[in-house]
């Protein structure tokens, strides 16, 4: 096993000013390659008896976005900084920009400090860091409030994901497009252009795209026949090809092939307890999620797989070693035992099932991990409804509650006020108690709760909560 690292932030300004350019296909332009490639749905509608001509369409839910934590952006994740009290939010509050306006997906990534936000009419907001342009509004400079994405203002965006410094959009008619840091190919064009200020169209011709996911510095996108694509840095086999992409550019010096676009991640195994490997067929992937450098994917019967870092037991296979292709989480195998749902932390995975809620991996800074899935006995009896990783945090959305807990520091993220800002056992979040939260997303010191807003109920508990302004 191999130590995990970050890149320095030095040094990718340096590379992204060495090699800063803008995207080479702006969405204006794009917009236009869709149309003519995407002919054959041209008359695409959600009445469309034909599956292959249907447009992809927004999750049923909208509401009211609801944040919590760190609005410091260049704070967040970064060493030798002071934080400023003020920015940091330790009670959810309503964000002063999106009055009005009811949202229907929002994403983020435990590795972020920039948020996506998308409209139940399919436009885009974003909010955040924007060193790399991962704000997708044509430039790097710092933007302190909510922003609105008008470089795909000729798309509807059903879906998104983000990475470390990097967005990935899904629209309607099952296109990706990419922004923010390329410098490992993350963002899937076809190069490794430093810094895309705009959002750019995938290279990707095998078919409608359906489901996206980032990892830090690594992106995933499944097909409408439940393939699975990878592209960025390989560094750990979190790619699922089989390697780790390293390679010598002199005696002394490593470097890494990148996959500049997406390829097919082309097996599944299961291994014995001699560590031989045997193919899983039959494997149509429904469900995925990245932590920094690991993926979890559940298939079509509910057989969950993981690859990439092994370190804290953060792939569930009871030992630390890395997966260089997925690999059969074992503990799941057998009858009524599948997963329904998977989310990744930093160095933690939790799984939902009809059994209950299983986290395995590390969410504390220090002390054991998890090397196996084990049950969160604290969540046994609800209704698990959405859940939200950040770097050791959790956010859980169960009946009409919101759980939260994570070890110090935190920046506000878990939503228990000022005097419990950390939580090491899971506790409601008493502001939100009643609420009917559909979606929640966390980054690296930020939660973002979707709430329902339909009832008298909602709307009264949401009314009690105070604005931000950003």
């Amino acid at each position: 096993m191999t130590p995990e690292k970050r890149p320095a932030e030095d040094e990718e300004e340096q590379e992204a000013k060495k090699l800063k350019e803008d995207s080479t296909c702006s969405a204006s332009e794009a917009a236009q390659d869709e149309e003519a490639s995407q002919d054959s749905v041209g008359s695409d509608s959600a009445s469309s008896s034909d599956p292959e001509k249907k447009r992809l369409s927004l999750p049923a839910h909208r509401g009211t976005v609801v944040y919590t934590g760190c609005t410091q952006w260049e704070y967040i994740g970064r060493r030798n900084l002071k934080g400023i009290p003020a920015m940091m939010h330790h009670v959810p509050r309503r964000i002063a920009a999106f009055k009005g306006i009811r949202l229907a997906y929002v994403a983020s990534h435990c590795s972020a400090a920039h948020t996506i936000f998308i409209t139940e009419e399919g436009k885009v907001f974003s909010l955040g860091r924007n060193e790399k342009g991962q704000l997708g509004i044509g430039d790097t400079e710092v933007r302190s409030g909510v922003v609105s994405m008008d470089t795909m203002s000729e798309f509807t965006v059903v879906g998104a994901a983000v990475g470390r410094n990097h967005t990935l959009l899904l629209t309607d008619r099952g296109s990706v497009f990419a922004c923010g840091d390329n410098k490992s190919g993350q963002c899937g064009v076809g190069n490794n252009t430093a810094v895309l200020h705009t959002p750019s169209r995938i290279s990707f011709k095998e078919g409608k795209i359906v489901k996206v996911a980032c990892g830090a510095e690594f992106s995933m996108i499944v097909d409408k026949k439940g393939y699975l694509y990878s592209f960025g840095l390989p560094e750990y086999g979190q790619l699922g090809h089989n390697t780790d992409g390293k390679f010598f550019i002199t005696s002394n010096k490593l470097s890494f092939q990148h996959e500049r676009a997406p390829r097919r991640v082309p097996i599944f195994v299961e291994r014995s307890k001699d560590g031989h490997p045997t193919p899983v067929t039959d494997v149509q992937i429904v469900d995925i999620a990245c932590g920094n450098n690991h993926t979890v994917a559940v298939d079509a019967k509910k057989r969950p797989y993981s690859w990439g870092f092994g370190g804290y037991g953060r792939l569930g296979h009871a030992e630390p070693k890395d997966e260089y292709v997925p690999r059969l989480i074992k503990y799941f195998d057998g009858h009524n035992r599948g997963v329904d749902r998977v989310y990744c932390g930093s160095t933690f995975t939790i799984a939902c099932s009809s059994l209950g809620v299983f986290l395995w991996g590390q969410t504390k800074r220090t002390g054991e991990a998890n090397m196996y899935p084990k049950p969160l006995q604290d969540l046994f009896g609800w209704g698990v409804r959405a859940v939200g990783c950040s770097t050791t945090s959790v956010v859980v959305a169960a009946d009409d509650s919101v759980i939260a807990w994570g070890p110090s520091p935190t920046y506000g993220e878990l939503g228990l006020g000022e005097n419990c800002r950390s939580s090491t056992q899971p506790k409601e979040v008493k502001a939100l108690e009643g609420c009917h939260v559909e979606q929640i997303t966390c980054g690296m010191g930020h939660t973002v709760l979707l709430v329902r807003d339909e009832t008298d109920q909602d709307k009264e508990i949401l009314g009690k909560l105070k604005e931000i302004t950003l």
